[in-house]
Order: C-alpha cells, then structure tokens, then sequence
C-alpha cells in the first residue's frame, strides 16, 4: 500500500459534563464548506489498539505509513479518551453522546446471550472482593435515537462494517440506524481468526484471506456505490483485537526487525497492526479516487488501550509506555487513546490538538461538523469539540470514567476517575480500611505514567476532584460499588495475581 500524503480531518470534542445538557439548534455552516450538499462521515474505530502504537504517536516499531499520513491532513490530538477502558460502553457512548455510567453498559457485555436492559448491582458477590459490583447492561437499548439514526433522518446512507458488540438482534445495526452491516455478528472478535474461511461469517472468506482486507473492499465499494449522495460510513475495524494472529509474511518481517531492547517488539503484532494500516490506506485511495476527499470528514479514533496484558512467545502484545498499565485499566494506558480528525478547510492540516476530548463528544461534534441539529429535547453528556478543530481552547471542566467492576487481567478494582486540568483522581470503592474508599491522585503534567500518588500530600485536592466525582456519579445515576456483606477481611481480590493469557 502507498503511503498516503494529506487528508484534513480535524475532530473536535468540547466538554463532558456531568449532567445531560439540551442542545439548541447548530449553527449550519459545514454545508457552505464543502459545496451544496452536506458532508461526508467517515468513522474509523479501531480495536484495541493502543495510544502509541502508530508512528505517528511516536512508535519505532509498528509501521502505519497511511494512519501517519492522516495525521497530516487534520488535527492529532494528545489528550483524547475513550469513556471506558473496554470496548462495548466506548462504543455505546460514540453511538449516543451519553456516558456508559448513564447507559448501564460498563464492561464488554454486547455479545452475551442474556439480555439485562436495567442497570443495578449484582445480588451476591464473592468472598475474596470487597464491593459488591455492577450488573452491566448488555444491549444498546433501542429508544437511544442513535448517531447512525440522526444521520439516516438527514438523508444520508449508512453503513456498519466489522465490529459492533453492542448487541444481538434484535439490537443490531439495522435496529440502530444502518442501512447495511457486514458482516453482522455480534462476536467481540473474529471468533475463529482473522484468516479466511471465516466461522462469523458463513461461507465466506477464502483460504488465507485477512479479514480487514475484505472489510476494506466492502467499504470502499459502498463509497462507490453512494459517491453522488451523503454518506455515514461506520467503519469499526477487527484489528487489533485478539486472536493474535497476523498474515505470515508480515510476522516474519517484523520477526525479523525486532529488538529485543524494545518494550514493544511483538512480531504478531506488528503484523496485525500493519493490516490496520492498509485497510486505513484502502479506505482513503478509494475518497481520493472518487474525488470526495475535500467533502469528507474523517475520525480515526481507538476504542480502548491497548493489550498489556497477554503474551505470546513470552513477549507482551504491546506496550502503552510511557502510559501505565492498558485495556480494561483506569490508568492512562486503558483510555488514552490515538485519535486523528480531517475536516477538509477547517481544521488546519498537520495541525496537534492538546485539548482534553473524550468519546461522548462525538456525537454532538459531528452534528455540528454537517450542520445538523439534534433532536427537540435530546442531551449528551459530550459536547461539541469543533472549537478545538478550529484551533481554539476548550471550556470543559473535567472528563469522567466509571468503570464499576473487577477485571483480573490487569489488577483493575472498581473506581471512578476524573481529569480536570492536569489532574487526575482515582477513586476505589470499598478499597481502603474496612471496605471504605480509597484514592490515588496525579498530576499527569509532571507524571504521565501515574507512578506518584499524591493523595495524602494534597488533601484538599482530592476534596476538589472528589466533589466532582459525586456530582457525576450522582447526575448520571451511575450504579455505585458498595461493601460486599460476604467478603471475608484479609482475602485478596486477586489472589494469582493478573490473570496473564499466552497465545
């Protein structure tokens, strides 16, 4: 694949506040800057894959010469977060402007067959864990009038390809505002590889074929196929998630690049990484071949950190450094993430965003990227970010993430943070002495990677931030961890420590 040289997308994402806000009717100016009609979405999510794991965001490994060249032709922004350190809630917070700690859904939950649609703690818990945790929810309800819903009112065509994990039917794409979904399966992965045949797709794939290229094709054809209209197309890659696997050639090649002094060196990887970027790469000489690439916008964005915490060969997956820890943890490494917007004539080309933004944002930003208007009454707890695309400083107060349950993986303990600013608290439920909660506090200015805890040195600020975290927790309705009446004092929650998987 080609390198790719200049694309605009600049993506902007301004406020996540606490409580939902109804929005007025948005100014409609993306029509007059790309012509008579209004602009195309691209929407690209990838899966897993962590904040430095393109070239662009300073890796000397993988090699992603088409997400790098995206970057030049829009705004990359540093501060960018996922609402949740796994993928279902991220993924229902792009969908629907709203925080997952309103939704309910606060772990990966959208491939399970049993239906829970109310949110609430769990009825029992164990002996080893001090709070009792939430019940997620494991389906997108269908009353959320849907980013895919507001763009097909307006007109355009919309599509969903790859991953969705947000729920069977009938809580599918096609219930959910898309015309098309491929290659519509609920699974959380390409259960049974990325090679062809495929298991998730019956009778399809041949022998050898990877799966991210066949997603390509079927989205460029799409564009193709609706290049004189509007389109939505909602491009959720595979990659990286596991199964680890990677095209052949490409693990020997970076097999054989591989330096066993760097904390990211996974040959498999590198390869599945690579894949990623042609796809990337596909999708974009198909705008430029159609002659869209000035009507279209572009988010390149990640759904979570990236894996940490699984192995093959004994080497790590990736490594999120300087980012402590990675998916499924509340550190920066599980939700800081890459994210890269083209928005052709207004966010400047090769432009760098330092503003806080985070995946509730979306929804809102996009609206009044096309000049479309949300619905009478409808609130998101994002806000538009399109000041920040413009070059501009965001009046945001804080960004929040509620992830109520244990995760073994990585150690993660119940907890809800906030980053206002520079700062960061972290607060664990029923963690401290006698099932009471603890907190751990940084400054990620001074320690992006979370290493010094400055709670007990600065009391007053974690008042501050912890005002902050009853307000949200309180104005989202979010479900609270409480003291778990069968835990035995004294039993680790993790007793085998993390729960390492080697493939």
């Amino acid at each position: 694949m080609a390198n790719r040289k200049g694309h605009g997308l600049a993506h902007g994402v301004a406020g996540v506040t606490a409580c939902l806000f109804a929005l007025g009717l948005i100014a409609a100016d993306a029509t007059a800057q790309t012509g008579s009609r209004p602009p195309n979405v691209v929407f690209i999510l990838a899966d897993d894959l962590g904040w430095r794991d393109t070239g662009v965001y300073g890796s000397k490994f993988y090699e992603t010469p088409n997400i790098d060249a995206l970057a030049q032709r829009g705004m990359r922004f540093t501060n960018a977060y996922a609402a949740a350190p796994i993928c279902s809630p991220t993924r229902a917070s792009i969908l629907t402007g709203l925080h997952p700690a309103r939704l309910g859904m606060t772990t990966a939950s959208g491939h399970l067959a049993r239906v829970v649609l109310d949110k609430g703690l769990r009825e029992r818990g164990v002996e080893n864990q001090p709070a009792l945790t939430a019940e997620s929810v494991t389906r997108l309800r269908l009353e959320h009038f849907t980013l895919a819903e507001a763009f097909n009112a307006a007109g355009y065509r919309t599509a969903h390809f790859g991953k969705w994990h947000l729920g069977r039917e009938p809580y599918d794409p096609y219930q959910q505002g898309f015309d098309i979904d491929l290659p519509h399966t609920p699974a959380p992965g390409p259960s049974g590889g990325y090679l062809g045949p495929w298991t998730f797709w019956e009778g399809m794939g041949r022998a050898g074929e990877h799966i991210e290229d066949r997603m390509a094709t079927e989205a460029s054809d799409f564009m193709r196929e609706n290049a004189d209209r509007p389109f939505f197309l909602n491009y959720w890659c595979f990659s990286v998630h596991a199964p680890i696997q990677g095209k052949p050639h490409l693990v020997e090649k970076y097999r054989a690049k591989a330096d066993l002094r760097s904390e990211q060196r996974n040959p498999i990887s590198g390869a599945m990484v690579e894949s990623l970027d042609d796809a990337v790469g596909a999708l974009l000489d198909m705008i430029d071949d159609l002659g869209i690439a000035e009507s279209t916008i572009i988010i390149f964005f990640s759904d979570n950190g990236g894996m940490v915490h699984r192995f093959t060969d004994g080497v790590a997956v990736t490594s999120n450094a300087p980012l402590r820890s990675g998916k499924s943890s509340i550190y920066e490494g599980g939700v800081r993430e890459p994210l890269i917007a083209v928005w052709p004539g207004v966010a400047a080309a090769g432009s760098v965003s330092h503003e806080i933004v985070q995946s509730v944002d979306f929804y809102p930003t996009l609206l009044e990227m096309t000049g479309l208007s949300p619905r009478p009454g409808q609130g998101f707890d994002g806000v538009s970010i399109v000041p920040a695309l413009r070059g501009e400083q965001l009046a945001r107060e804080a960004i929040f993430t509620h992830s109520p349950h244990y995760t073994p993986a990585t150690l993660h303990r119940p907890s809800t943070s906030v980053r206002k600013g520079d700062w960061k608290l972290i607060r664990y439920y029923c963690d401290g002495p006698g099932q009471t909660d603890r907190h751990e506090l940084y400054n990620l200015k001074d320690d992006i990677g979370e290493t010094r805890d400055l709670a007990r040195r600065e009391p007053a600020k974690v008042v501050e931030l912890g005002t902050l975290i009853e307000r949200f927790v309180s104005q989202t309705q979010a479900v609270i961890p409480v003291p778990n009446p069968r835990y035995k004092a004294g039993l680790d929650p993790f007793p085998n420590g993390a729960a390492i998987r080697s493939e």
